[in-house]
């Protein structure tokens, strides 16, 4: 039996709640990694791969879990990932040695990824089966529950390791994954029945090969990414063999895990991808360069720091509920391009001295820039996607975020060098100018972008 409201808190809250996992377990973690490495004698360089294993396997799983929500239903592949997030809990938690973390921070990937692809098809079924067509404020809700993390994940997590100790920051996730679970039970409707299929078909269906290979493809790129002030330059020959056997093994199979034909024919959904890497990369590269700059340049404390960028976040959750309710679209991608542009030109007039309220200028800016884009990028990945592909294709969407945020940290170890100093500042504004004004153009320029998400559901779908 249909809800009277058919995106009403009980069917939206658990995917809400399920698709914030990963992202706050990727920044809360943060506070615990000195503690950790102080109990299993670890140096920073060890006790950082908890950090880059939920990335690189976060990545990997997004896509992935898209393509098993598809053959097995949404809704299982959703609650199989919080029981993952369950187990991944209890192990981190009671881990007895460093590697048993590590464990755990794989898992945690691996299970909340499940959330965020599987969501967008929950999402659009309904919506398909009420005939609403785009529905702007949901895909709103998302983005701002995205917003949300990003300015509690480090608080939440020094509150819970400066309390209970680190162990608190897997726990938590045993609480979280049980409330998802019980709350998607309730509230999401069941899968259709799902058809029967022999070992062999359903192998083939699941298209292993292809998991492979785009993880190979992925993995090595994220590696190269990260290290690009040092590059492994004998990993690029090994993204080209592993991206050139995905592309021709996808090409030959009935059910890939990636659609290339598809993706290389729909050019919109390529240009929302880039639009989506460039966008985490200026956002990533703000907020972790320029927060290393005022602590190590300006002298600020962490807290300060922390309040200074404060209005990104929060104005960002205010624009982004704005741009929803509207079903704004192409005009936010735009502002949000320019808004690229004039942080970067604030952070030209940024050194040492500088007055307190032009570091606050530069936070409203960037707030602006990702409050806008991160309702219209999802918006349009929503209408461009074809509705059979929508929880793959919202799994790429968040691999490309991760390309981006990855190589942020490469372009900040590249413009700061050992030291954050006004002069990297000024390096590394120039290059996020240039990516705005790169972001400026690909906007302007590309007509497949709708107006309004009414616009959009009232069009086709390239």
């Amino acid at each position: 039996m249909r809800a009277r409201t058919p995106f009403g808190w009980r069917f939206t809250a658990p995917l809400l709640l399920g698709s914030t996992l990963n992202p706050i377990n990727s920044s809360m973690i943060a506070t615990g990694l000195l503690s950790i490495g102080l109990d299993f004698h670890l140096g920073p360089g060890q006790t950082a791969s908890l950090i880059s294993v939920l990335y690189l396997c976060s990545a990997v799983s997004q896509p992935t879990m898209g393509k098993l929500a598809t053959l097995f239903g949404p809704r299982r592949v959703f609650m199989a990932g919080a029981v993952i997030l369950l187990a991944a809990g209890i192990v981190g938690a009671a881990a007895p040695g460093f590697g048993f973390l590590l464990l755990s921070r794989a898992l945690i990937g691996i299970g909340t990824s499940a959330a965020y692809p599987t969501a967008m098809a929950l999402v659009r079924r309904r919506a398909d089966e009420h005939g609403i067509g785009v529905p702007a404020r949901v895909l709103g809700n998302f983005s701002i529950a995205a917003q949300i993390t990003t300015v509690f994940g480090l608080p939440l997590g020094g509150l819970l390791a400066g309390t209970f100790g680190w162990r608190a920051l897997f726990f938590v996730n045993i609480p979280l994954a049980v409330v998802t679970f019980v709350f998607t039970l309730l509230g999401v409707e069941k899968d259709a029945p799902r058809e029967h299929q022999g070992a062999r078909a359903l192998l083939v269906s699941v298209d292993i090969p292809g998991i492979v290979l785009f993880a190979g493809t992925i993995v090595s790129a994220l590696v190269f990414l990260s290290g690009l002030a040092s590059p492994l330059w004998w990993l690029l020959p090994v993204v080209a063999v592993f991206g050139t056997g995905l592309i021709l093994w996808e090409r030959r199979v009935a059910k890939p895990l990636i659609d290339v034909r598809m993706l290389a024919s729909n050019r919109p959904l390529q240009r929302t991808y880039l639009r989506q890497t460039l966008s985490a990369l200026v956002v990533y590269s703000v907020l972790y360069g320029t927060s290393q700059w005022m602590e190590q340049a300006a002298g600020y404390s962490a807290t300060a720091v922390g309040l200074i960028l404060l209005p990104l976040s929060g104005l960002s959750i205010v624009i982004a509920r704005v741009a929803s309710t509207r079903g704004w679209v192409r005009w936010p991608l735009v502002i949000g391009a320019v808004s690229v542009v004039l942080s970067a030109l604030v952070m030209q007039f940024m050194d040492a001295d500088a007055s307190i309220w032009l570091l606050i200028g530069m936070s409203l800016l960037l707030g602006c820039a990702n409050g806008f884009t991160g309702f219209a990028n999802q918006a349009t990945l929503y209408v461009q996607a074809p509705a059979a592909e929508i929880a793959v294709a919202s799994g790429l969407y968040r691999t490309f975020a991760y390309l981006g945020a990855i190589f942020s940290s490469s372009l900040i170890g590249i413009t700061f060098g050992r030291q954050a100093t006004d002069a990297g500042l000024h390096t590394l504004g120039w290059v996020l100018g240039g990516i705005g004004v790169l972001l400026v153009l690909i906007t302007v320029l590309d007509r497949r972008i709708p107006a309004t998400t009414a616009a959009a559901a009232g069009g086709s779908r390239a």
